[in-house]
């Protein structure tokens, strides 16, 4: 199916300047753009309003979330991938190309847990890969009807998988939020940018992506 590719741009600040607090506090963070066009297709209540942010300052990739939800549910059993996994979390996933051979998977929960995963087309992920720790940085706050995740990224890191191209990065943002049904089991809300057109929920599929455009 054709549709039209979502963009986001990615507005540039000096380097060294934005400092992260988990709270997206920051005075920098005023000059990025408010990215809250989320869908949940498969889902017939409109999702609370979350609010996606991103900068860059040449060396590293700045990213925002700010979910608004008075009911967080986190798995905190331990610090698997199995509890972050079933747990409130937001996510961010690049690809090289729409071939998705390979794609990366960033999925960040409300206590900043990070399930971190390379994966190949038809859903085939590799949960021993994890993004280089030295690249990464996510910090996380919750407040009484919110919570903000927001990390950084470097942009060496990200040209080393070579997912910049032209001053763009195709990516999908995505949240998953769990609430009971009416059995008192937990189950899912797939949340999303871009609207994959699939029958059943899927991020893991070329559709569900839009684009990162690095503004200079």
């Amino acid at each position: 199916m054709n549709q039209e590719i979502k963009n986001y741009t990615v507005n540039l600040i000096p380097k060294k300047q934005l400092i992260l607090s988990g709270k997206g506090d920051h005075f920098l963070w005023k000059k990025a753009m408010k990215l809250t066009d989320f869908c949940s297709p498969w889902n017939n209540e409109k999702p609370s309003k979350i609010i996606f942010k991103a900068l860059w300052d040449y060396d590293k990739l700045f990213f925002n979330f700010t979910v608004f939800d008075s009911k967080i549910h986190i798995e905190k059993q331990d610090d698997s991938f199995y509890s972050i996994n079933n747990s409130d979390r937001v996510e961010l996933f690049f690809r090289r190309d729409i071939s998705l051979n390979p794609y990366y998977c960033l999925e960040m929960d409300t206590d900043a847990r990070l399930m971190d995963f390379i994966a190949y087309p038809n859903k085939n992920l590799d949960f021993s890969w994890c993004w280089p720790k030295e690249a990464i940085e996510v910090k996380s706050s919750v407040k009484k009807d919110s919570f903000t995740v927001e990390g950084a990224i470097t942009i060496q890191s990200l040209k080393d998988f070579n997912l910049i191209k032209e001053n763009k990065i195709e990516t999908g943002i995505f949240r998953a939020k769990y609430s009971q049904n009416s059995s008192g089991s937990l189950e899912p809300t797939w949340i999303t940018w871009v609207n994959p057109n699939t029958e059943t929920p899927n991020f893991h599929i070329a559709s569900s992506f839009g684009i990162l455009i690095l503004k200079e």
